[in-house]
């Protein structure tokens, strides 16, 4: 087991280097245009989004839509912070990442206490609402710009800032694998599988359902960051519900409780319509088709697993009939 394991892990570094390689040697080989250049850190932000939201929708099995909410906390809180520092850029950054992370976590805490004791459509429902109400705050607060925005946000988080963002990345992944492999993610995941059961059993379900939700918020909030210092203005209609459907598409597509098809998800979903840009006149009908292709795709891999599965419980049937 621990000879998979640490086979697994050197992949996943050999990959992760690789990645690494391949963006810095596009970047500064010139191989790329400006408007490749200006997808870089997107794709980066938004696979920190779906593999925050993939712990709660993919591993907790709860259907939230309120993730641009969180997000939108974090870069308002982040922008703020930077604007009134006098710091060196990088410093400045990093303290708005920890602010904007922690803000969102506590917004998280704030909402995620009462709001998950709903299921379901319920609970889709109700965060969906927390974040038009977040929106409509922003909107109506002097300090946040209003509906003008909030404007001379330092763009801290370019392409050429790329290898500090790809470790934020890197941190996101690493953190919610290794609590996904953890005894609180096994406890996450037996909520996700028999909510009564687990609560049978003694494991304390909104414990972990609220740690979930603080932790998917707090990632979300540094996204935040991220997203106001790579395009320097931040508008309350840049977070509305479509972005959270958005970041949910992402999930979902990659598979459910799949962590690396969320970032592949998240990198094609990113890039495929500034690919498809020159091809305008059939841009949404390329875009749709690659979308169900992958859902397509999705659920014959599916499929596969859940017959594997399905055949390995007959299997150790028919040998303890056997015994």
């Amino acid at each position: 087991m621990n000879k998979k394991i640490n086979k697994s892990v050197i992949i996943n570094i050999i990959m992760a280097i690789v990645a690494y390689g391949i963006v810095m040697a596009l970047i500064y080989g010139g191989f790329l245009g400006r408007q490749a250049m200006s997808i870089i850190i997107p794709c980066c932000i938004n696979v920190m989004l779906a593999v925050s939201l993939c712990l709660l929708v993919g591993f907790l099995g709860e259907l939230t839509l309120g993730h641009a909410g969180f997000m939108s906390i974090g870069a308002y809180a982040g922008a703020l912070t930077t604007n009134a520092l006098n710091l060196p850029p990088m410093v400045e950054l990093l303290i708005g990442l920890l602010v904007g992370g922690i803000v969102a976590a506590v917004f998280s805490l704030i909402i995620g206490l009462p709001v998950l004791r709903l299921k379901g459509d319920y609970l889709a429902i109700v965060t969906l609402g927390f974040g038009e109400i977040i929106k409509s705050v922003i909107n109506f607060l002097g300090f946040t710009g209003g509906a003008k925005g909030l404007s001379g946000i330092g763009t801290y988080s370019n392409y050429k800032n790329f290898t500090f963002v790809y470790i934020f990345v890197l941190l996101t992944i690493l953190v919610i694998s290794n609590l996904v492999r953890s005894r609180h993610g096994r406890a996450i995941c037996a909520v996700r599988d028999n909510y009564i059961a687990a609560e049978a059993v003694g494991i304390k379900v909104s414990k972990f359902k609220t740690m979930a939700f603080v932790i998917s918020g707090f990632f979300a909030g540094m996204a935040g960051v991220f997203y106001a210092h790579n395009v320097g203005i931040l508008k309350p209609g840049n977070f509305d519900y479509n972005k959270s459907i958005e970041i949910l598409v992402m999930v979902v597509l990659g598979g459910m409780g799949n962590i690396k098809g969320a970032i592949v998800a998240a990198v094609i979903l990113t890039a495929l319509p500034e690919v498809l840009r020159s091809a305008a006149d059939f841009r949404m009908l390329l875009y749709a088709i690659v979308l169900i292709a992958m859902m397509l795709f999705n659920n014959s891999k599916f499929r596969t697993v859940m017959i594997e599965k399905r055949n390995l419980k007959k299997a150790m049937s028919i040998q303890k009939e056997g015994e």
